[in-house]
């Protein structure tokens, strides 16, 4: 199993809109790269403002779906709720 954790790192001056993120960004990452889940952190306390976990079933269709034609559309919408860049790890899942 493949996890690709996206995280938001808190700056300043830093900008986050949540709510966008949640109705219009992730539905966009989960129609176009169909994880088979996907969990978003709202940062509380911590070096990040937001994160969000999407897995997949092995690392072929991980990289199916960072190489959909979508994947431009999905990145490009980022300029739409944040100022800040994100910080992309891809990790296996093992336990």
């Amino acid at each position: 199993m493949i996890r690709m954790t996206v995280s938001y790192p808190s700056s300043d001056p830093s900008t986050f809109d949540h709510d966008y993120y949640l109705a219009k960004h992730i539905p966009l990452v989960n129609s176009t790269w169909k994880p088979l889940s996907t969990a978003v952190d709202k940062g509380v306390n911590g070096p990040n403002v937001a994160a969000v976990h999407c897995t997949f079933d092995t690392m072929d269709s991980f990289n199916a779906a960072m190489g959909d034609p979508g994947t431009a559309a999905v990145i490009a919408d980022v300029a739409n709720y944040t100022n800040i860049a994100p910080v992309i790890q891809v990790s296996e899942i093992v336990g």
